[in-house]
């Protein structure tokens, strides 16, 4: 099966206001990841970042912000920027929109970011036209199936290269079933930008 890294222009007309690729122009990559942080991953993740001089955005889960406070505050002191991720990290298509609604609101107490980005990118247009009025949705240029079982490390960092191109918003994550894929691939992929002049910047 084909692997969509790149989601199609139908998709993105679907979600009309949502965020999908900053400014085509500049040849600046915006690396984002989701699910953290957590203590078997996200810090290995920011000192990549901190070796590379990289920012990035992380898009946290509220529960896991609980439980690993002080891995959150790392995020924030490295001059990263945060989005929400929902609390539990649940799947708007299986929720009602007000409790879907609630679920992010109990992470927003936490984030404070005018950013969000749902979960699978599943979410209901009902509960993607409220989130809409107060928040940039955000979802993504290049998916990098870091997550992916059947995805080899080397066709993660293939794919998420081929893919990627001025203003693209990439997306990985620090999340345990990423771990193999995302060691190979994370620090390859900012060096082979950093090469070629690609800049990283924050959304």
């Amino acid at each position: 099966m084909k692997l969509l890294v790149r989601p199609p222009q139908l998709l993105r007309s679907f979600y009309r206001g949502s965020l999908w690729r900053m400014d085509k122009k500049e040849p600046i990559i915006y690396l984002t990841f989701d699910d953290g942080p957590i203590p078997e991953l996200t810090p290995w993740v920011l000192d990549v970042l901190k070796e590379y001089n990289v920012k990035a955005t992380f898009f946290c889960v509220g529960d896991n912000i609980t439980k690993n406070q002080t891995i959150f505050e790392r995020i924030l002191r490295e001059g990263h920027q945060i989005g929400n991720h929902t609390y539990n990290h649940v799947k708007g298509w299986e929720m009602s929109k007000g409790k879907y609604l609630e679920n992010i609101e109990k992470c927003q107490l936490l984030t404070k970011t005018n950013l969000f980005r749902p979960p699978y990118g599943r979410i209901k247009k009902s509960q993607f036209m409220a989130l809409n009025k107060e928040y940039k949705v955000v979802f993504w240029d290049v998916l990098s199936y870091d997550y992916d079982k059947m995805t080899s490390p080397k066709k993660c960092l293939d794919n998420s290269i081929r893919y990627t191109r001025n203003g693209s918003v990439i997306v990985f994550h620090d999340n345990v079933k990423a771990q193999k894929n995302l060691k190979f691939a994370l620090p390859q992929y900012i060096e082979h930008f950093l090469k070629l002049n690609y800049k990283f910047a924050v959304l």
